[in-house]
């Protein structure tokens, strides 16, 4: 079966600072869910922007860019790593974790294939 990545984007600037106590129930509940069906294959959530590092190949150079970084409205905020039948159903349980969150969250989800050794 493939796998997929859903590459989760918080809008920091339109997004509570910290998940609520409800919402990480929500998200417990939908991961023990994921993880019984055999979807959920990995996922985690991604340490602060200030605390990151950029590296960058240009013109035949390695740079490294200390965070926070200045462009950076939406960051990437956590991933999954699924594996599902097809995207559509990648999607479908994607559309389930941001529907955990409450309203006032602004969340974009990115899913993806992964290809790799033994993948299709």
């Amino acid at each position: 079966m493939p796998r997929f990545l859903s590459i989760i984007r918080v809008d920091e600037s339109n997004s509570p600072a910290e998940p609520s106590a409800e919402l990480m129930e929500r998200m417990g509940v939908l991961m023990e869910e994921m993880t019984k069906a055999g979807v959920m294959l990995d996922t985690g959530g991604l340490g602060p922007i200030d605390t990151g590092r950029r590296v960058r190949w240009n013109g035949g150079k390695a740079t490294v860019l200390d965070g926070p970084f200045a462009e950076a409205k939406e960051v990437v905020g956590g991933y999954a790593m699924l594996q599902t039948k097809d995207i559509d159903e990648a999607v479908e349980w994607t559309k389930r974790f941001v529907q955990v969150h409450e309203p006032e969250w602004d969340i974009t989800c990115e899913v993806r294939q992964v290809f790799g050794p033994g993948d299709e």
